[in-house]
């Protein structure tokens, strides 16, 4: 008889503990399967310590859905200045379960509408990489603010003068897990062996005439001599500024050598949620 009753209370518990197993995956199911519920917010830092007044503008974004802390992206913006563009990869981060900021390189809501100005606006990084530095920390401090931030797995993605930069960053060495590089410029600050600790994926237009073969050739040489960990994809056929739908009617409109490519944006994208997939293990 106590066999019996040992037996079924065995029987009882283990269908306890299925029941309740099975309850905490369908919980699980039910979160994955929820829209996002994208929490905005349009932020201003300073940097510290600087000699002028300039403020920034950022724009935080991150599902409400997901509870605690997860990897933070940076999104460093085309030579454009922080637009809609630079906002909307933002979102897009958000709905794979990061927190994302849009950052600013400018400051005091300086934009460019033309390649004259955004010239004169991306040149001094150009000619003088080191000022971006604190830029990008002040952007960085406010991100990892957020209690929704895990302060010990941080990323950035930038787009053409926004890929430069990420890559100078990583080169200058900023305590990242990776950056991303899409369309950008490649050899504007050296590696330098015992700076560089990021892991680096930069996604090139094989068609690209801003970023010719010869840097592509300069750049792996450079990495690969001080044996950093990188990544580089080509995408055939792919122009500069291919992730950027708006691109091909700017390159018509201001008769620029860039082009949409929904192949490339595509296969870029995929490649950078594999790169994430790796570093934030």
């Amino acid at each position: 008889m106590k066999n019996v009753k040992k037996a079924g209370l065995a029987l009882l518990t283990g269908m306890f503990l299925f029941m309740s197993c099975n309850n905490n995956t369908d919980k699980k199911k039910e979160a994955e399967m929820k829209e996002p519920k994208l929490k905005e917010e349009n932020v201003t830092y300073t940097v510290d310590g600087a000699k002028d007044s300039t403020v920034y503008d950022g724009y935080v974004v991150y599902d409400e859905n997901i509870e605690g802390k997860r990897p933070a992206i940076l999104v460093v913006h085309e030579w454009w200045g922080l637009n809609e563009y630079a906002k909307r990869r933002a979102r897009d981060l958000a709905k794979l379960g990061y927190i994302a900021m849009a950052l600013d390189m400018y400051g005091n809501g300086k934009r460019a509408d033309n390649p004259e100005d955004a010239g004169k606006l991306a040149g001094p990084f150009y000619q003088n990489p080191a000022i971006a530095k604190p830029v990008f920390e002040a952007a960085m401090n406010k991100l990892k603010s957020y209690a929704q931030a895990d302060g010990g797995k941080v990323a950035a993605i930038g787009y053409c003068f926004g890929g430069a930069q990420v890559l100078n960053m990583a080169k200058m060495g900023e305590d990242l897990k990776g950056v991303v590089s899409f369309h950008g410029n490649l050899t504007v600050v050296p590696a330098v062996k015992d700076l560089l600790k990021a892991d680096v994926l930069v996604c090139h237009g094989a068609a690209d005439p801003i970023v010719p073969q010869t840097e592509v050739d300069l750049f792996k040489h450079q990495m690969d001599s001080v044996g950093a960990k990188y990544t580089f994809k080509a995408y055939n056929g792919a122009t500069h500024a291919f992730t950027n739908p708006d691109a091909t009617a700017n390159g018509e409109k201001f008769k620029l050598p860039i082009k949409y490519d929904a192949a490339a944006d595509t296969a870029s994208w995929n490649d950078m949620k594999v790169f994430f997939g790796n570093i934030f293990k």
